[in-house]
């Protein structure tokens, strides 16, 4: 990055995005969900409505796949960065280039801005946007796109309502603010087809219910019923004929189950440790993620382990029992 003091404002992204003659990158995290892939999108579509040349690398999973054209995004990592680029970092926190998919931010020598709603956000970057308060970087793009003075399309806001459906549960979560059902109704105004968007999403491949049996059988009850947790690894997936990304929507089933507070889906890859953590009742998810080196936000978040699941679980449990000791002690 340069070393221009940041700025912390929607305003100042978009007039950097703006003020920028060269390609913009717009980057999101590694294992991008509907929020990402949809802020992603939505603003990369803006910007090319407006003229701008825009490069959006990205591998989509499989349950996201209807969403963009193809050829739109570009496939895997971008092997260098463009001269004279701007990166745009959407939904995760710039420095923490580990997380960042897409391209090697941790190179990257020209300006960047950033717009997220995560709480652990560090808020460097030449321009940033952070608003823990959204319930969806969506909410946050959509204001961006209005500042930047993009003509609203159904295209344009089709992927934004993906993205404010997707984070907020489709609006079951106490994260929903008025300000969400508001931002939905102009996205719908402006055609997002959300009746589409949710009969794609309810669609599931032959391989999410034979790996479903693999994951019941790891099934814990731990803590008197109040944690739920399951596990996957590379056996599981080999008996199932299935793949890493089919994981992704087991954790909010998990959650589901009567007496939790807590669901961890953990992602075993050998000598890494994956896990996904969704709460509820008061426990903070992303205390115990931030326990162990993850972040995101208190009702869902997630952590990288670099450490085989022998290892990695008395450090989960032990952060568990910190965080469970808490919600006791504060009734």
């Amino acid at each position: 990055m340069t070393d221009l003091s940041p700025t912390s404002d929607l305003a100042a992204v978009a007039r950097a995005l703006l003020d920028h003659s060269g390609p913009i990158v717009v980057l999101s995290h590694e294992n991008p969900d509907g929020d990402a892939l949809g802020s992603v999108l939505g603003l990369t579509r803006a910007l090319r409505s407006l003229g701008r040349e825009v490069i959006a690398p990205m591998q989509v999973p499989r349950f996201l796949a209807f969403m963009p054209r193809p050829g739109e995004l570009t496939e895997g990592r971008l092997t260098e960065w463009p001269a004279g680029a701007l990166a745009a970092v959407l939904d995760v926190d710039n420095n923490d280039h580990v997380r960042v998919g897409g391209a090697d931010l941790s190179v990257f020598t020209g300006p960047v801005v950033n717009v997220d709603h995560h709480g652990t956000n560090a808020r460097r970057a030449d321009a940033h946007a952070v608003d823990p308060s959204q319930p969806a970087a969506a909410v946050m793009v959509a204001d961006l796109i209005d500042l930047l003075g993009a003509e609203w399309t159904e295209e344009i806001a089709t992927p934004l309502m993906l993205g404010l459906v997707t984070d907020t549960g489709s609006f079951r979560f106490d994260s929903v603010t008025p300000g969400a059902f508001r931002t939905a109704a102009r996205l719908r105004e402006a055609g997002a087809r959300l009746g589409w968007i949710s009969d794609q999403l309810g669609q599931n491949p032959r391989t999410y219910y034979t790996l479903l049996r693999e994951v019941l059988g790891s099934l814990e009850f731990l803590h008197g019923g109040r944690v739920v947790l399951a596990r996957v690894d590379e056996a599981m997936l080999e008996r199932a004929g299935s793949a890493w990304e089919d994981v992704e929507n087991y954790v909010g089933m998990l959650r589901n189950a009567e007496g939790s507070q807590l669901a961890v889906m953990v992602k075993d890859f050998g000598e890494r440790v994956k896990l996904s953590l969704r709460s509820r009742a008061g426990v903070s998810a992303q205390n115990i993620a931030v326990t162990l080196g993850g972040g995101g936000h208190v009702p869902a978040a997630g952590a990288s382990v670099n450490q085989p699941w022998p290892e990695v679980f008395p450090q989960l449990d032990a952060a568990i029992t910190v965080e469970l000791a808490r919600v006791d002690a504060s009734r």
